[in-house]
């Protein structure tokens, strides 16, 4: 009877939390506490409730108590890991999500598909956190494993080539943005983003072919003819559609 009452509590408290309701979540989570609970979904949610109050050494003891009862806890790891980063402790931040993942490839004995889905999107979110505070190279490092782990392949690798273009290296990015073209050729994305890259290293001709090529696929295709409206601007096009 205990634990359908527990149970019943922490559906109650996670629907909540996954609505944003954290008044209301907060205290059937430390109900549950109150009942010496060790999930470590529940400490997870109560420190992920203090960041959103500022109360960050409360949220970093909390998170970390989460990680003592489960240390592959992702969630947990990577809530830690963006508070870590937002006070500037970005090594001990990189260090905490790589721990966890680390044991969790010790323990897992053959390949999970949905838990490599779930471990690429956390490397993902640490991406957008480096990439929001202009560490470029660490956002890389981060899309790179996630690549490796998800089905995804072509929005990670245009966010890879974009990491290529914020550290100056073009090249690297045309060169990625070729091989998803070539691994995709219907994902007319990677085409427009070819096009930027060539457009903005000034090889105007190189541009336009891509975004004719978009054009030859999707006539109506918004942005390849406003960037090709900027290509002619130039002073440079190409008449030869062919794909």
């Amino acid at each position: 009877m205990a634990n359908v009452l527990h149970d019943d509590v922490l559906d109650e408290a996670r629907r909540e939390f996954i609505n944003g309701n954290y008044k209301v979540a907060e205290p059937l989570l430390n109900q549950l506490i109150l009942r010496n609970s060790r999930n470590p979904e529940i400490f997870q949610m109560l420190a992920t409730i203090a960041y959103d109050k500022g109360q960050f050494n409360k949220a970093i003891k909390t998170f970390r108590r989460a990680l003592e009862i489960d240390p592959t806890y992702t969630d947990a790891s990577v809530g830690l890991s963006i508070i870590l980063n937002d006070l500037g402790r970005y090594d001990e931040g990189k260090q905490v999500f790589e721990e966890a993942k680390g044991l969790l490839d010790k323990r897992k004995g053959q390949s999970d598909p949905w838990l490599e889905e779930k471990l690429a999107s956390k490397h993902e979110e640490l991406a957008d956190l480096y990439f929001q505070y202009q560490r470029y190279n660490e956002a890389l490092e981060q899309l790179l494993k996630a690549l490796k782990l998800s089905s995804r392949k072509t929005e990670i690798t245009m966010r890879v080539a974009e990491c290529f273009v914020k550290l100056g290296d073009g090249e690297r990015a045309i060169r990625e943005l070729k091989t998803l073209i070539k691994d995709f050729p219907q994902y007319l994305p990677a085409r427009v983003k070819l096009g930027l890259v060539y457009y903005n290293q000034n090889f105007i001709a190189e541009a336009t072919e891509q975004w004719e090529n978009v054009l030859y696929r999707d006539p109506q295709h918004a942005e390849a003819k406003k960037y090709l409206k900027m290509a002619q601007a130039a002073g440079i096009t190409k008449m030869d559609l062919s794909p």
